[in-house]
């Protein structure tokens, strides 16, 4: 059976290297952007099941990225879950505007971010 891709983007380099281990222990093979720019890119690439979106990066906010994903057709259905530190509801409601299907706060639990995972992408 192939391995759900999921592409994590964040521009904080711990943040990265603890949800690649999470994602790589339950299985999932991992892919690693660290700004919007370079999520793009790797995810015309990679093609991947699942986008985890940080909000806050260099060229290119999380909010865009996922915009131009929803407008490419062969990322469209893409499922994408936003990460930020903003929890606020405005915030959360722009996210889901942008086209985000699930949202986390950030800091976050290993099941916390799993559940919601797998929830959109069943492996």
């Amino acid at each position: 059976m192939e391995k759900k891709k999921v592409l994590a983007v964040d521009d904080e380099p711990n943040i990265l290297m603890s949800i690649e281990f999470i994602l790589e222990m339950e299985g999932y093979e991992v892919h690693l952007a660290r700004d919007g720019e370079e999520a793009l890119e790797v995810a015309e690439r990679v093609r991947p099941d699942l986008i985890l979106l940080d909000v806050n990066m260099p060229r290119k906010d999380g909010y865009e990225v996922c915009r131009i994903i929803r407008e490419r057709e062969q990322l469209a259905a893409t499922r994408v879950i936003m990460l930020t530190a903003k929890g606020q509801t405005l915030e959360k409601k722009k996210g889901l505007e942008m086209g985000a299907d699930e949202y986390v706060t950030k800091p976050f639990s290993a099941d916390e971010l799993l559940a919601k995972i797998r929830a959109l992408i069943a492996p």
